[in-house]
């Protein structure tokens, strides 16, 4: 038995908002039990969203591709606003837990940096003597 994708008064339904914002239903599920989406729910239990869910998406989403894990998005999401292509920080909390993460990420950069220019080191050694051994081997 299937759904319309639209409730009554404008609400839409989990397929319709993951058609409008491009993210799974199933993303869009685990949004909701991370607690950062919060649907209402039917007496049936069918999600019901509306057109600010979609906003909160997009919220969530951009965070997402900066790396962030959801607990962190779950604690920082109240206290950013959208701003077209990017979220700003409402709160100075915010701000600062989004500049330790910024420190965190580049010094992952900086770990993986080191690590590819050590293989980068090792591999024409190891490329040439492997090589050598097929020869004589």
């Amino acid at each position: 038995m299937s759904e319309s994708n639209f409730c009554a008064g404008g609400h839409m339904f989990i397929g319709e908002l993951s058609r409008r914002t491009g993210v799974s239903t199933r993303s869009l599920r685990s949004y909701g039990q991370q607690g950062l989406l919060r649907p209402q729910r039917r007496a049936s239990g069918s999600r019901e969203f509306d057109d600010s869910d979609m906003a909160v998406v997009r919220r969530v989403r951009i965070p997402l591709a900066a790396g962030l894990n959801t607990d962190l998005i779950r604690e920082v999401l109240p206290c950013t606003a959208d701003e077209g292509a990017v979220l700003a920080p409402t709160c100075e909390e915010t701000a600062q837990d989004l500049r330790r993460e910024r420190e965190r990420l580049t010094s992952s950069i900086e770990q993986l940096r080191a690590a590819h220019a050590l293989l980068s080191s090792i591999l024409p050694t190891g490329e040439a003597t492997t090589a050598g051994a097929g020869r004589n081997g």
